[in-house]
């Protein structure tokens, strides 16, 4: 039995109403196959789709679908079914399915696809037992066919994000693509950044007996320095004795 999704409500006066801005520099870009002129009007809107989906400023060639590119170039496939296919790519699922927790992951979708930051806690935990209970690929499904996404962007409108500027503010929010792709829980199980100058993260780097040396090596350590140290003076007066 499919577990029913639960129910979640937008918690500021940005998600409840609609948006009375002048166009501006904040405004985003809208891409859709609606009144594409040119080809390259249709290439502008394969990068876009890319940059939402990918969050990366270029089209990297490991990125790329070519097949997918191809039946949206032919009108076989409609812009809908062309960030289907991206959200279900193997890139997807490696750079942020396998990378993230569901939680995580479906804060990332939300943001990418629907536009608008999650709602709350009860928000991704209602998209994670759909996540859970049916499969990437149900969950891109319910997605894509929720009727937020279907009346905001349609079946031709590649996504983007809505409603940056917030009441009372003289600037928008930071956009999604400047913020980490990964959770926290990932990024601590990556290497530790390099120590900095003032070698207040050296001791990360030192062996376990070198940050509680034992007693005995300690005052054979310092009785070899000031042995050595003794030596190098006996030499340096026997040098200047001769000379």
């Amino acid at each position: 039995m499919t577990l029913p999704l639960l129910s979640y409500h937008p918690n500021s006066q940005n998600h409840r109403v609609a948006g009375f801005e002048v166009f501006g520099d904040e405004q985003p870009r809208i891409y859709t196959t609606d009144y594409l002129l040119s080809g390259s009007d249709l290439d502008g809107l394969i990068r876009a789709a890319y940059c939402q989906i990918f969050h990366e400023q270029q089209m990297l060639s490991s990125y790329r679908q070519t097949f997918l590119e191809s039946q949206l170039r032919s009108n076989q496939i409609n812009v809908k079914e062309f960030i289907r296919g991206l959200l279900l790519s193997d890139s997807v699922r490696r750079l942020l399915y396998n990378s993230n927790n569901n939680y995580r992951f479906v804060e990332i979708c939300i943001q990418r696809v629907l536009g608008r930051a999650v709602y709350g806690d009860r928000e991704k935990m209602a998209w994670s037992i759909v996540l859970a209970t049916k499969g990437l690929q149900g969950f891109v499904d319910a997605l894509l066919n929720s009727d937020e996404y279907l009346s905001n962007f349609g079946d031709s409108t590649v996504p983007y994000q809505r409603r940056r500027i917030l009441p009372q503010r003289a600037q928008g929010d930071v956009t999604f693509a400047h913020m980490a792709r990964y959770g926290e829980d990932y990024r601590n199980s990556l290497p530790q950044p390099m120590p900095s100058k003032d070698g207040s993260r050296l001791d990360y780097y030192r062996w376990n007996w070198q940050k509680n040396p034992p007693k005995a090596l300690e005052q054979a350590w310092i009785g070899l320095f000031y042995g050595g140290a003794g030596f190098m003076v006996l030499l340096l007066a026997a040098i200047l004795f001769h000379l």
